[in-house]
């Protein structure tokens, strides 16, 4: 039975901002994870099973994080995490602490703590991710370029003054060069010309409950062995079409169950 958490998700960054007011991190593409103080659990509560080594002597406080090992390696973290059945993969994978569940406390105060924590713990595998600033505009669409050739997602910019609360939170914004969301499988469609015999195209329904095709960025390996039917997947796409149809939908990944946000 999944237990319900109080997460904060972020909004998207369209521009107009004091810049100087926001710390700024790596967005980084793993499975949201929430240290009740005592266990670990995904974004939608479900417990995930880490070897015991990797939680000991962890704080009793509660802490927000990705589980994540390096970029472009969704897939292998989303096996090695979700898995019931904890391995040596684990060695590879970190915790790695943005923000601490406490409502009273600014973000800037936040992160203070969420730094005392992290070099109190010493532990090898709980790590805070970096927080800098900026003092531009042009300075962040440049650190966004940069970390975008690097292979990374986007960039994350909180208010310093923001207050930690459930849902959706203006003072979190999500910086990247496209949007990206979760969509349903209804069908395999076969591919033609070069791949006939393999899958074309996906048919998917969207959270909003749009059906549209999505039939690039897969790679051979993933037509030959296509996400199943009824399977989520992340998608990227650039803004929507009049009838609100995510305009050069390409696929990202396949989403674990257990990461699916509702």
């Amino acid at each position: 039975m999944a237990q319900t958490a109080p997460l904060q998700l972020a909004e998207t960054y369209e521009g107009d901002i004091a810049i100087s007011e926001y710390l700024i991190s790596e967005k980084l593409d793993g499975i949201r994870a929430r240290w009740t103080g005592s266990k670990l659990v995904t974004r939608n509560g479900h417990p995930i099973t880490p070897p015991a080594w990797f939680t000991q002597n962890w704080p009793q406080e509660p802490m927000d994080g990705e589980l994540w090992s390096q970029r472009s390696d969704f897939e292998t973290i989303a096996s090695t995490v979700l898995s019931h059945h904890p391995d040596e993969r684990w060695q590879a994978i970190r915790m790695m602490v943005f923000d601490l569940p406490i409502t009273d406390l600014p973000f800037e105060r936040r992160v203070a703590r969420m730094k005392k924590l992290v070099a109190e713990t010493r532990h090898p595998n709980l790590r805070m991710i970096q927080q800098f600033t900026l003092d531009s505009l042009p300075a962040l669409e440049s650190a966004l370029d940069n970390i975008i050739r690097q292979g990374g997602e986007g960039l994350m910019l909180h208010h310093r003054q923001a207050r930690y609360q459930q849902g959706r939170n203006p003072g979190l914004l999500k910086a990247k060069r496209f949007q990206d969301d979760e969509a349903k499988v209804l069908a395999h469609l076969p591919g033609k010309g070069k791949f006939k015999g393999l899958m074309g195209s996906l048919l998917v329904e969207s959270r909003q409950g749009q059906q549209f095709k999505i039939g690039s960025g897969f790679s051979l390996a993933q037509r030959r062995s296509p996400p199943p039917i009824g399977s989520w997947i992340t998608y990227k796409y650039y803004g929507l079409t009049q009838r609100g149809i995510p305009r050069f939908a390409s696929f990202l990944h396949q989403r674990p169950r257990a990461d699916i946000p509702h």
